[in-house]
């Protein structure tokens, strides 16, 4: 179920999830059930391109450098493929050139 909430002039969602009741009394014994969740969902979507690292910080109310520091603890980095490689290579090598 998805409720809009407004808060400081910006349009937000709530999100419901159902649960067991056990299993909830078990993660909420954990922490803050509604930030870990968030927490995960932002991670997860940064890890799969789903967000940038701007969205993540807007999602968590985080600075650029607890941003930085929030994606590092929860190891969410982006796959680095070879075609990033070439691209920072070249990159490289124009610095050196010039």
């Amino acid at each position: 179920m998805l409720n809009p909430v407004d808060k400081d002039c910006e349009e937000r969602m709530q999100v419901t999830i159902d649960l067991p009741d056990d299993l909830a009394q078990l993660l909420q014994r954990r922490g803050d059930l509604p930030r870990q969740v968030l927490e995960a969902y932002a991670a997860d979507g940064y890890r799969t391109e789903k967000l940038t690292r701007h969205q993540v910080g807007q999602l968590l109310g985080l600075d650029r450098w607890k941003t930085e520091e929030f994606l590092a603890q929860h190891n969410a980095q982006r796959p680095y493929s070879l075609a990033d490689w070439s691209l920072d290579r070249r990159a490289l090598e124009r610095l050196k050139a010039g």
